[in-house]
């Protein structure tokens, strides 16, 4: 007997119990199931999935384990759901599948093939994970879903900008479904609807109405507001929200702003236990580095969740969608550092440096904040007039531009420099009505020129009706940030080749973040591609911050 297979629990978490190996059949074991600890000894436990099952099928055709009857015939009806479902998977993902037509849709209103096609798969699994590119309708594609009756009533959850356009612009727009806009945090019974549009700022408030409300499928849109789990109030609430519904459905073009490891929380809502325990996963798919977890092997994990049917991603360049898109093209530009317009206090730069390299690991944590806040406001207000200038050249020839800044100053600046264009705003000062007001009045053609925060805008819709040209003012650290605001206007409806144009200095924090950048760009494009032929990510030798520390001391012996 080389061991024994039964079924109990692990706390309230069913699933199988082998015990008994002998020591050769337990480094097999481990060896297959990887989320095992090394230097464990049986009895080991692994959760309740088809998948699970599968595998452990498979490592029994070569060391049987003894089980009863009933355990012979409930892991036969496990392997059995998993092979028929990769099966469906398997025929809905193929070029020559042809996704059913759905009904529920307006006159002269339709979802495509691919929208369907990501309908149909939520629809087989009652869980998906939709990543396809900015501007690809996902939220029509989740619409496609539920239009016709299934999986009625449906909780949205959005972000807060995003609730009147789900409702007005896309539910209302496309489907006969009755929308209720959910504004507050004042819990009460609600009208009869089929639709319940909540806000990620008011869900922890409602959570005890899901079940009144009798919700079957959550919505998340742009799910990467949960990328950092049941450690927020939003996060809590919506694990609760999935723990009580049928189906769940997250959407987003970028579930990764920093490292591989988000994608966790990400999949752990939408599939729960898809990716094992947490600890589970880091053997299983991660490496450290520093504070960080990152993903040994993007385009493995990417492939994975694919071919499981958890995740489905189509980018531009599919044949279904390549032909509905315009052209996106991308320039770097080198603007002149103000030296007047920044008044640097290189002794505490010096400072900051030195303990963020040689500091204990709680001073150099404080620091490396520090320095990150300094460099990136002083470097984002020593190309304030250069960035201004640039944007104004675009608006005066007649184009509508779209600019992305992050700090106060750096949009105060370009505002009074580009003040006789009459730009409006659209950054997490302004209220939603007021971010409303901006976006009509840019849309209208009552100016040419819209200042946004690098962080807002994800899901906004219509913009690309009126402009073709992104302007970054300032960088951030992550690319999926630059992917998703380029997406404002690359995106279906768009009529022209849009330009995204990267201003940058040599000097400040610029030249850090955009080394850095490669790092991220290769961890995101692994898992949301994972046969794009990018290879391995690309090793880190050190953390951003500490790259940012070598160069000021480094600037600072060449002076």
């Amino acid at each position: 007997m080389n061991g024994r297979l039964t079924f109990g629990h692990r706390g309230d978490v069913p699933g199988w119990i082998v015990t008994d190996l002998k020591p050769h059949v337990s480094m097999r074991f481990k060896d297959v199931f990887r989320g095992i600890p090394s230097g464990s000894v049986p009895p080991f436990f692994l959760r309740d999935r088809p998948d699970v099952a599968a595998d452990l099928e498979w490592f029994m055709q070569r060391y049987p384990l003894t089980m009863s009857d009933p355990i012979e015939a409930q892991l036969s009806s496990s392997v059995q759901t998993y092979r028929s479902s990769q099966a469906r998977i398997e025929e809905i993902r193929s070029a020559e599948y042809i996704p059913p037509l759905l009904g529920g849709f307006k006159e002269g209103e339709a979802p495509m093939a691919y929208q369907r096609r990501a309908a149909d798969l939520l629809r087989t699994t009652g869980r998906l994970l939709l990543l396809d590119d900015v501007g690809l309708g996902k939220t029509v594609s989740a619409l496609a879903a539920i239009a016709d009756g299934w999986g009625l009533p449906a909780a949205v959850v959005v972000q807060p900008h995003l609730s009147a356009q789900w409702v007005v612009e896309y539910i209302e727009r496309f489907t006969h479904l009755r929308a209720v806009e959910v504004k507050d945090r004042n819990a009460r019974a609600l009208q009869v609807a089929d639709v319940y549009v909540f806000r990620y700022s008011n869900i922890s408030a409602w959570v005890d109405m899901v079940e009144p409300l009798g919700i079957r499928t959550a919505i998340f849109d742009e799910i990467q507001e949960l990328r950092h789990g049941r450690t927020t109030d939003k996060g809590r609430a919506a694990a609760s929200v999935c723990a009580a519904v049928e189906y769940r459905l997250g959407l987003t073009a970028t579930p990764i702003y920093n490292y591989g490891s988000e994608i966790f929380n990400v999949v752990e809502y939408i599939a729960p236990g898809a990716l094992g325990s947490w600890p589970e996963f880091l053997t299983n798919w991660c490496s450290q580095h520093g504070s960080h977890w990152i993903v040994r092997e993007p385009e493995a994990l990417g492939a994975y969740l694919q071919e499981e049917g958890i995740a489905i991603r189509r980018t531009n360049e599919d044949a279904e969608v390549a032909s509905t898109l315009p052209g996106l093209s991308k320039t770097v530009i080198e603007v002149d550092w103000d030296d007047g317009a920044v008044q640097t206090d290189h002794e505490l730069q010096r400072k900051l440096a030195l303990r963020v390299l040689g500091g204990s690991f709680h001073e150099s944590g404080a620091a490396a904040r520090e320095l990150n806040l300094m460099m990136r406001h002083e470097t984002g207000v020593a190309k304030a007039r250069a960035a201004a200038a640039y944007v104004r050249t675009l608006a005066e020839a007649g184009e509508a531009v779209l600019v992305g800044a992050w700090h106060r100053e750096v949009y105060d600046i370009m505002r009074e420099r580009l003040a006789d264009l009459r730009p409006v705003m659209f950054t997490g000062s302004e209220s939603a009505a007021a971010k409303r007001k901006a976006r009509q009045a840019f849309i209208d053609g009552d100016t040419n020129i819209m200042l946004m925060s690098l962080r807002a805008g994800a899901g906004l819709d219509g913009l690309q009706h009126r402009a073709a040209h992104v302007v970054y003012a300032e960088l951030d650290w992550s690319p999926q940030v630059h992917v998703q605001f380029t997406g404002r206007l690359h995106r279906r409806g768009q009529p022209r080749p849009v330009t995204a144009h990267f201003l940058h200095v040599d000097g400040g924090s610029d030249p850090a973040i955009m080394a850095t950048l490669g790092l991220k760009a290769s961890q995101s494009h692994g898992i949301l591609n994972p046969y794009g032929g990018m290879g391995e990510a690309t090793p880190i030798d050190e953390s951003r911050i500490k790259q940012l520390a070598r160069m000021i001391l480094e600037q600072e012996v060449e002076a």
